[in-house]
């Protein structure tokens, strides 16, 4: 019971960061009917852009803040203005495309522009370990577990709690009749794809620290974290913190009770019974969208 609980607490730091990163597709869908496969890159540039400040002699609180600003010019606003905007008027399809080339493409510039080798990156959170009830934790789970979920509560209170969120669920929702209630649907929009950008800078500071900076880091995220979205409802941002939770939880339990080989396998298992029998999610809702 012990080494169950174990595993379970400690799926639940790594699942916290998979919410995070689903909560950015689920943000960007509700919006402006975007799906970015390029989504886990948009963690990993920012981790990137924090080891070159690092090397630089910043401090990591000053790189985090100014990886945020960063993220929110290149990952948030050139994002949007040159790669969704210009095709969005195409349908869904080609931005799929052009989101699978741009990761591509983050990932090969990476490894050119600075480096193939993994990158060290300092922990974030105090090197303590917690012995409760013969369960150990150490303060590096705890602490990204708290960040994490942190983070995604108060994204889920700003959108249901302010003005600014509930325009933006209302383009969401509805972009004409937001239009007409004299909302400004493209700031609205844009203000998603700022808070997309902040998620992804956040989850690269809690990831990098366990995972290293690698080029590819983000590919396995991506993939996890979206199938985590589809899982708790892709139209929900509380469906994906429980998809994120239960897909880190159970590739935990998977990796110990079955076997490691078949780890990142299940997510992919997950996500197929939940289309199977429930195709709108656990907390998801039958679409109701008119652009």
């Amino acid at each position: 019971m012990t080494d169950f609980l174990q595993l379970f607490l400690s799926g639940l730091s790594t699942g916290s960061i998979y919410a995070l990163v689903a909560l950015g597709f689920t943000l960007l869908w509700q919006a402006s009917g975007t799906i970015n496969f390029a989504q886990g890159e948009f963690v990993m540039l920012p981790a990137f852009m924090m080891v070159a400040m690092l090397h630089a002699g910043l401090s990591l609180s000053l790189a985090f803040a100014i990886a945020i600003v960063l993220s929110c010019l290149v990952l948030g606003w050139l994002f949007k203005r040159g790669l969704v905007d210009p095709l969005f008027k195409y349908g869904m399809m080609p931005i799929v495309v052009a989101t699978i080339g741009l990761s591509i493409a983050m990932r090969n510039g990476v490894r050119a522009g600075y480096s193939a080798e993994p990158q060290p990156f300092p922990q974030v959170f105090p090197d303590v370990v917690f012995d409760v009830l013969g369960v150990t934790l150490s303060g590096s789970d705890i602490g990204t577990f708290v960040f994490a979920i942190a983070l995604v509560l108060v994204t889920q209170a700003f959108l249901a709690k302010t003005v600014t969120g509930r325009a933006m669920q209302a383009v969401a929702q509805n972009t004409e009749s937001a239009a007409v209630l004299g909302i400004n649907v493209p700031r609205m929009i844009f203000y998603t794809f700022a808070i997309n950008a902040v998620l992804a800078a956040a989850a690269a500071l809690l990831v990098t620290p366990t995972y290293l900076a690698k080029f590819d880091m983000g590919e396995g995220l991506g993939n996890k974290a979206f199938f985590a979205a589809i899982i708790g409802g892709f139209n929900n941002s509380r469906g994906a913190l429980l998809g994120g939770l239960i897909v880190g939880v159970c590739e935990n339990l998977a990796a110990a009770y079955i076997s490691p080989a078949y780890k990142d396998a299940v997510a992919l298992v997950i996500f197929m019974v939940v289309i199977l029998f429930k195709p709108q999610g656990l907390l998801g809702r039958k679409e109701e969208r008119k652009v």
